[in-house]
């Protein structure tokens, strides 16, 4: 790769009904260039895409914004948050952005926000990508089921959520599973647990927390929606995830059985330690079914 390739990144806010989105978005070179919507997961922001953006950015539109709660998107008072609220910004931003039609990246948290959009705004999705983003019950591990059955009127509930909002809890989702933890730079959970310790953001994450039930309430719905439109899928997944198993990866091909399927010997956030592998099945990926999304 020589010093042309790398993309310029640019970094911008975005007003949706009062939310003030943070988002990156490549500019490559090319006006026709596939776009490709990358949404992140729990604890993190749009910076984990930030290699995946280096590496790609030239030749394809990526773009990556940070959910209300997270990074450096910027939320009114009294703010209510919930799956379905991350989802209207999105969609919203999607709106005002004026994508068209795009691939979708989602992961973690990015699962219940782009299926969300997906069943909303069907004809904006040339092609999904997953990453260990979960839509089917087999999927879940008994760590997760034990984090989805937690409710506010449960003693203790609240004080479970908040352990898992510290440095080393940050910390583990990011090295646990993997096979080499070396490979995984340590700015992605010191950065995490910044924005984790910004005020009012552990009370947001201790809201999403208990409305994350409402998930797993519709995978059915979005399984159906995966059958009826059949969207092209790549799935890279890594088998070490301690919440999402690779169960849950396999599940998919139930209702995709044309899906492409790669399993990684990593972690829940396998770009970490796997971007060389990832990085060429997305951008195959994209050169076979994006599209330019405005």
């Amino acid at each position: 790769m020589t010093l042309l390739d790398v993309p310029r990144t640019v970094h911008r806010h975005l007003d949706v009904d009062g939310v003030r989105v943070f988002y990156r978005d490549s500019a490559p070179d090319r006006t026709d260039a596939p776009v490709m919507l990358l949404l992140h997961g729990f604890p993190s922001a749009s910076h984990q895409f930030r290699r995946l953006i280096d590496v790609l950015g030239g030749r394809y539109r990526l773009i990556a914004p940070d959910y209300p709660g997270f990074g450096h998107t910027e939320v009114p008072d009294g703010f209510a948050y919930g799956f379905d609220r991350l989802a209207d910004v999105m969609e919203g931003f999607a709106d005002r952005l004026g994508l068209t039609r795009f691939v979708m990246y989602v992961f973690d948290f990015g699962a219940p926000v782009g299926f969300r959009l997906a069943t909303r705004r069907p004809e904006w999705i040339a092609g999904l990508v997953v990453q260990n983003g979960n839509a089917y019950e087999e999927g879940l591990s008994p760590q997760a089921r034990d984090f989805i059955a937690l409710r506010p009127d449960v003693a203790g509930a609240e004080e479970t959520v908040r352990g898992l909002l510290t440095l080393p809890a940050t910390r583990g989702q990011y090295e646990g599973g993997t096979g080499d933890a070396e490979l995984v730079a340590p700015d992605g959970w010191t950065l995490d647990q910044h924005f984790l310790d910004l005020p009012g953001r552990k009370e947001a994450q201790v809201a999403l927390a208990f409305d994350y039930h409402a998930n797993v309430e519709r995978y059915p719905a979005w399984q159906a929606w995966l059958r009826e439109h059949t969207p092209p899928t790549l799935i890279t997944w890594g088998r070490g995830d301690p919440f999402f198993t690779e169960a849950g990866a396999r599940a998919y091909l139930r209702d995709l059985p044309e899906a492409e399927l790669h399993i990684l010997d990593t972690g829940h956030f396998a770009l970490e330690e796997k971007l060389p592998e990832i990085a060429p099945l997305i951008a195959d990926f994209l050169d076979r079914v994006g599209k330019p999304g405005k």
